[in-house]
């Protein structure tokens, strides 16, 4: 009886230093999992930024020079100032930077209607989306050497435009909504138009990237009803990435990248099908993502007054809405949202102070990153 008492006394000695053990274990690996993820702030947009933020594309969006035109010339007829052929959207460096710098204002006037100095804006957005001005932008689209002027990246920022004014309830976004109307038609029309005749997309980290132009335009033709429009995304999206495999995150960024490839389309994906979908898919395309560990590095910039380098900061920003936007009602993807504060929080900073070549387009990616954060 002796024995069997102490063989009990042994074990039950033996099995609370191991739950002892297995307790100091689990802490330590506890420990070891919250020294690896660190949790990022979550970053938000509050008056302060807003009035700093707008401060950006007010700076810019009727400065003429410096500009870049991108135009092709077809003789001396041609050579007409920016101010002339684009005169609702010749600010800001170029044509696309323009309609977004817009497109900042109209998101921020909406957002915040005590901005400040937000009737000067709203006369300044009066004057340069006027029903003239847009006449003038939809002639120059119709021009024999210019009719894919801006494809697709100035045609998937012309269409957030135009959402943000159809979304905003404003007396003033009534009169622009109207003023811009041609020009909205025209690039749904060119969608719609070049969809069927793009065999292959475009797999880039810059403008001309295929998946961001058709998420934007997506979102426009989803806020207003264009059935047109989404069927015909949502059959070309289908055909080039349905059966898309491992994309390759480690290969991102590219030196001079602003988007993402492999995220762009992901979020692209997450727009247009189910969520049960979406997680089979998304399990075979960036299985990765599904690691509560996994980790993204920020894109370093070198030099914010080189105008290539500095796109890695936009990079941060659009990798930033992209995870938010696949981890949105998916809580399996929650982690991500703590990767995209970390980029918002590299890059946020820095753009107030950028010289020209961030400061005239960076502003509205900030914006964007950070509307995607409220959404969550």
């Amino acid at each position: 009886m002796k024995k069997v008492l102490v063989l009990c006394f042994a074990v039950l000695i033996l099995a609370c230093n191991s739950s002892k053990k297995e307790k100091v274990a689990n802490a330590d690996e506890t420990k070891m999992v919250s020294e690896k993820v660190k949790l990022y702030e979550v970053p938000k947009l509050d008056l302060g930024q807003a009035n700093k933020l707008a401060d950006l594309p007010l700076h810019c969006i009727n400065i003429e020079y410096p500009n870049r035109l991108s135009q092709t010339l077809g003789s001396d007829e041609d050579l007409k100032s920016p101010a002339v052929l684009h005169p609702a959207f010749y600010g800001c460096f170029d044509w696309h930077s323009s309609v977004h710098g817009h497109w900042s204002l109209v998101s921020l006037l909406k957002t915040f209607p005590d901005l400040e100095n937000a009737d000067t804006i709203k006369q300044r957005l009066l004057k340069n989306i006027s029903k003239e001005n847009i006449e003038a932008e939809v002639a120059y689209f119709h021009g024999k050497l210019n009719k894919t002027h801006e494809r697709t990246y100035g045609w998937a920022w012309l269409l957030k435009l135009a959402e943000e004014i159809h979304t905003w309830d404003d007396e003033t976004a009534r009169t622009l909504e109207a003023n811009l109307q041609p020009l909205t038609n025209l690039i749904v029309e060119k969608y719609i138009e070049f969809l069927p005749k793009l065999n292959y997309p475009l797999r880039v980290g810059t403008h001309t990237n295929t998946a961001f132009g058709l998420s934007f335009a997506y979102d426009y033709a989803e806020t207003v009803g264009h059935e047109a429009l989404k069927a015909s995304i949502s059959k070309r999206a289908k055909d080039f990435y349905l059966s898309d495999e491992n994309c390759p995150m480690s290969w991102e960024p590219s030196g001079s990248d602003f988007l993402s490839p492999c995220l762009e389309e992901a979020a692209l994906m997450k727009r247009l099908l189910s969520k049960d979908e979406f997680i089979t898919w998304i399990d075979v395309f960036l299985p990765q993502l599904k690691d509560e560990n996994y980790n993204l590095e920020p894109g370093e910039v070198s030099d914010r007054t080189d105008g290539h380098l500095v796109h890695l900061d936009g990079v941060n920003f659009s990798r930033a809405w992209n995870l938010n936007k696949i981890a949105e009602g998916l809580p399996q993807f929650n982690h991500l949202k703590n990767i995209a504060n970390r980029g918002i929080q590299y890059s946020l900073p820095s753009i107030f102070e950028d010289s020209y070549e961030g400061g005239h387009w960076l502003g509205s990616f900030a914006i964007y990153s950070l509307n995607s954060v409220s959404k969550n």
